[in-house]
């Protein structure tokens, strides 16, 4: 059995498919609530489904655990009450890190890449551990998740107990299915398809900077199924330990992005910039770009898929048919 935290969300569902097609039984921990979520679960029915406050009890009677894989969380990156984040992203870390210590269960968990703050050269992006305390996340989350990574270090560093088996992968800009129910988090991709898609021109935040120009913010955009692909990889190499980057390595501008969904959509590239919300000034990331030297020297060589083929295969696979779920 594996358990996958936030498994009905858009990363979790999408592994949580990805282990069903290899035919494990799954027990999903999340919530699904009333609205659309269940959909990402419509088409691989998990073998039971635990709600986080179910967690505790589950765990005390669990049967054989073969992994844990924990991607939930409150990723928000405008989440604003630090007492939720706090025990959502670090004490619900710890506990399972700690459980699966003592159970000896491999634990494979989401960090981020917005724990990196306002770095702004390819080199600052560095997942090695001697970097780790000169970070300086720019939001609740990933301050949350950088608390999390040093937590876990630390008590590596301090001799305690650990799963035979730890890695914690700092996700960049994710994009694909089944992340529809995200709401003001969904990705920029999806976003601009469902603006050009009402024929309306794609729209991007200015630039908040007087050295970058509108449209030329760069991020590391990274398509789910690789992803997953990542995460799996980490599972069927339990002898790999340790904090990685999982992004493509490629930084492209936020033009880019919006010409490819034109591309794709088979729709006019058109482009108009409006200003940056006051929330957002201050917290954004101009650039990101993950430096994968430590995942590629782990033995990790998964060809990552560029930008233009993820965006037309997320259009013509997902978005332009009645049943855009995996």
């Amino acid at each position: 059995m594996i358990i996958v935290t936030g498994g009905a969300g858009f990363i979790g569902s999408c592994l949580h498919a990805a282990l069903k097609a290899r035919g494990k039984q799954t027990v999903v921990v999340d919530r699904l609530r009333d609205g659309g979520k269940w959909r990402n679960l419509a088409h691989h029915a998990p073998d039971r489904i635990v709600t986080p406050e179910e967690l505790p009890g589950f765990l005390d009677a669990a049967p054989a655990v073969e992994a844990v894989f924990h991607l939930g969380a409150i990723s928000a990156t405008t989440a604003r009450d630090g007492d939720l984040v706090w025990s959502t992203n670090v004490v619900l870390s710890e506990t399972l890190m700690n459980w699966c210590a003592a159970r000896a269960v491999p634990f494979i968990y989401a960090s981020s890449a917005a724990t990196y703050g306002s770095a702004d050269r390819p080199e600052l992006f560095s997942d090695a551990p001697a970097r780790l305390e000169t970070l300086r996340p720019l939001n609740l989350y990933g301050w949350s998740k950088h608390v999390f990574d040093r937590h876990l270090l630390a008590a590596r560093d301090r001799g305690e107990a650990m799963p035979p088996q730890w890695a914690g992968l700092k996700f960049f800009n994710v994009y694909g299915p089944n992340e529809y129910h995200k709401g003001s988090m969904i990705s920029v991709v999806k976003v601009k398809y469902d603006e050009v898609m009402r024929g309306g021109p794609a729209r991007l935040f200015r630039s908040d900077r007087s050295d970058m120009a509108d449209g030329a913010q760069v991020r590391d955009f990274i398509w789910v199924g690789d992803v997953v692909d990542v995460l799996l990889w980490f599972y069927d190499h339990p002898g790999v330990s340790g904090l990685y980057n999982c992004g493509t390595g490629v930084a492209r501008t936020y033009l880019d992005l919006a010409h490819a969904v034109c591309d794709a959509a088979g729709k006019p590239r058109e482009v108009a910039f409006i200003d940056m919300p006051e929330a957002l000034r201050g917290q954004y990331q101009s650039y990101t770009c993950a430096d994968l030297t430590r995942l590629r020297a782990a033995g990790c060589d998964i060809a990552f898929t560029s930008l233009e083929d993820g965006i037309a295969r997320y259009v013509r696979d997902y978005l332009a048919t009645p049943d855009p779920y995996v």
